[in-house]
């Protein structure tokens, strides 16, 4: 798997930093990037629910 934060839509909500820390991080502009763009097998549940609770739909699995 691997997943994507698309920037322009992105607006710094944090929830998928909260949910899956070790796929996601906050930059110092404050929003989101994937630090690990090809997702380990564990962190796959996790990577999903963070798509699904980002607020502005950021997130892309491809």
């Amino acid at each position: 798997m691997k997943v994507w934060v698309n920037d322009g839509l992105c607006r710094g909500h944090g929830v998928c930093v909260a949910v899956c820390p070790e796929v996601f991080d906050l930059t110092d502009g404050g929003y989101a990037e994937a630090i690990e763009d090809d997702v380990a097998p564990e962190f796959h549940a996790a990577v999903q629910e963070a798509i699904a609770a980002c607020p502005e739909h950021a997130i892309e699995e491809r």
